[in-house]
């Protein structure tokens, strides 16, 4: 059967180097740290007492205090993050056939801060048992895109996507293939997150996961460096417009750029760690460019999963060299995590938005915090280290891993009619 072309028409970001597309993107260029001492909580007792939080955020500048309240954190994120990628795309709510619209969102945990906050308040009470009644809608991580679609009327597939960090790719890999299959028109598509609470930190510290550079947060996330000690948690949302060419044009859609494929694989190697020879990597890219029926020497960019702890930034490295042979050296690569900070399953919306503004804006953001070479690295690839790199890209790929093994990957192309 003939497969229908898949474009972006909306963008939408929330995260901790700008509350909107245009600031995040500005934030990603200049090569800011979003990285600063944690203030939701006292973290003066835990390893890592830093994370990448949003700034000057607050909920009821998007939405009413009621509504606010009957939600966590991660449900607010994909609220004002969808607000805006709808609003961008210029969807006429009124005039659109709201039954085929659907909404597939990403969430690797979901309300984590809810369900911390509500145990928390039984064990310090007398024993009886009180807990919010909005406790298990403002936890389960489908919330999101129950919300989104009762906000805007969307009575199209509805669900949501938990692959840990690889959550928000998956859900606008899923959102490709309905537009594709004709299941819909329109999908509102990335993922959220809000890790950040005592529960998030306390926990990936027990895994030895996280950085725990506190005398100096803003360079704690150096991916692909010597020195490099964890990741550094983030928070926020993404979201992306995905809409049928033809549906697009119809409508005289402003079009960012086509997304032209999708890959999935699993490492079935450990819960936690990578395969050390890459080969999940491997095959997820393979997938991908297979997917997108084009040649490995296409891609130009690609924003690498590169969440800065030791193992994984080695193995996806190693990835490379097997799917784009010397071509990798002609190449940019790059990390955006080394700025935004990991954002778990909101990672792979934010950075397929950073891979799409790089097709539009002919620029590749850097990975910053870049100080010493790691000798089991190839010195030979361009990983855009420390300042942003003008160039033209027509494809730009990007990666995302999640514990458990899941891998996900995407491919945009700049666009033409």
């Amino acid at each position: 059967m003939s497969l229908r072309r898949v474009v972006v028409t909306g963008l939408g970001a929330l995260t901790p180097i700008g509350n909107t597309v245009p600031e995040y993107w500005q934030g990603l260029i200049n090569g800011i740290s979003g990285a600063a001492p944690i203030t939701y909580f006292d973290s003066s007792e835990f390893k890592t007492q830093f994370a990448c939080e949003l700034k000057g955020f607050n909920p009821e500048d998007f939405m009413d205090r009621k509504l606010s309240r009957k939600m966590d954190r991660f449900a607010q994120y994909a609220i004002v993050s969808s607000d805006e990628a709808i609003k961008d795309a210029q969807i006429d709510l009124e005039k659109s056939d709201r039954d085929r619209i659907g909404v597939i969102w990403g969430a690797g945990i979901g309300g984590l801060e809810t369900f911390q906050n509500e145990v928390l308040g039984f064990a310090s009470g007398n024993g009886t048992p009180r807990f919010n009644p909005f406790m298990i809608p403002k936890m389960i991580p489908d919330i999101a895109p129950g919300i989104i679609s009762i906000r805007n009327g969307f009575r199209g597939p509805n669900f949501a996507t938990v692959s840990a960090c690889a959550s928000s790719a998956n859900a606008i890999i899923d959102g490709l293939n309905y537009i594709r299959l004709g299941y819909a028109d329109i999908i509102v598509s990335g993922g959220s997150e809000a890790g950040v609470a005592i529960s998030g930190i306390g926990g990936f510290n027990a895994l030895h996961a996280l950085s725990t550079r506190n005398e100096d947060p803003k360079t704690a996330s150096r991916p692909f460096d010597k020195d490099r000690d964890g990741f550094v948690l983030g928070e926020g949302g993404g979201c992306l417009i995905l809409e049928d060419y033809d549906h697009a044009i119809k409508r005289g859609a402003k079009i960012y750029a086509e997304l032209i494929g999708g890959g999935l694989s699993a490492d079935a190697y450990h819960m936690t760690a990578p395969h050390p020879e890459g080969i999940g990597a491997i095959k997820v890219m393979q997938n991908c460019i297979k997917d997108a029926k084009i040649s490995q020497y296409a891609v130009d960019v690609i924003n690498m999963h590169g969440t800065s702890t030791q193992l994984g930034d080695v193995a996806e490295a190693k990835a490379l060299y097997d799917v784009f042979g010397e071509h990798l050296y002609s190449m940019n690569i790059n990390s955006t995590k080394s700025m935004t900070g990991h954002l778990l399953g909101a990672a792979g919306a934010i950075e397929a938005i950073a891979s799409i503004l790089s097709i539009t804006e002919g620029v590749v953001p850097p990975t910053i915090n870049h100080q010493t070479k790691d000798e089991q690295i190839d010195d030979k690839i361009n990983f855009t280290f420390n300042s942003a790199q003008k160039r033209k890209v027509n494809v730009a790929m990007s990666n995302t891993f999640g514990f458990g093994g899941h891998n996900a990957c995407v491919l945009f192309k700049k666009f033409e009619g």
